[in-house]
């Protein structure tokens, strides 16, 4: 099995990239292969609805895209930023696109406070509608107090952490297991 992390916060202190590295350390630990993006780290184009301009980029968007469309399950970590999905995070999926078809996701977001907590929503629908992807029903959602010292410091939210990650895993299984077992005879 193996799931792709999406880190997507371009902030070098940033909580929703220590939510990402938890839910990897989970991952890791039950034998799971992980797949980390970094956005911060990646030099993506801005899209402007068509394809990427250079070679670099275009190479860049198709290597993101089949990590994407290769992995069994996807969890995206987001900064809330004016009670939405950060830029980084809207873009990476208008330059991927069909990648995400069918795709599982979860999704693990750090805000500033806590009404903004249905701020994914606007995420997972496009997800949802336009790409038919199983969103997970449960997500991560935390906020400064959570975090001291650049560390996750709320063992509630380590045990939510844990919870997505498990679910995750299982839903990914369950969508390959039912996908090859042969089809029954009415």
């Amino acid at each position: 099995m193996n799931i792709a992390l999406i880190s997507g916060s371009m902030n070098p202190n940033s909580h929703s990239r220590l939510l990402v590295q938890a839910a990897e350390g989970t991952l890791r630990g039950t034998g799971v292969k992980t797949q980390m993006i970094d956005l911060k780290d990646t030099p993506l184009p801005l899209c402007d609805g068509g394809l990427p301009a250079g070679r670099q980029g275009r190479r860049l968007v198709e290597e993101l895209s089949a990590i994407i469309k290769n992995a069994d399950a996807v969890l995206v970590g987001i900064a809330v930023y004016n009670y939405g999905t950060n830029a980084a995070v809207k873009n990476l999926l208008e330059l991927t696109g069909s990648a995400w078809e069918n795709q599982v996701v979860g999704f693990l977001c750090a805000a500033g406070g806590r009404s903004s907590y249905m701020s994914v929503m606007n995420f997972a629908n496009s997800l949802m509608l336009d790409f038919r992807c199983l969103i997970l029903p449960r997500f991560v959602y935390a906020v400064g107090g959570d975090f001291s010292d650049n560390q996750i410091t709320n063992p509630e939210l380590q045990e939510r952490i844990q919870q997505l990650a498990g679910d995750a895993k299982e839903l990914a299984a369950y969508r390959e297991w039912t996908q090859i077992q042969p089809a029954h005879a009415a």
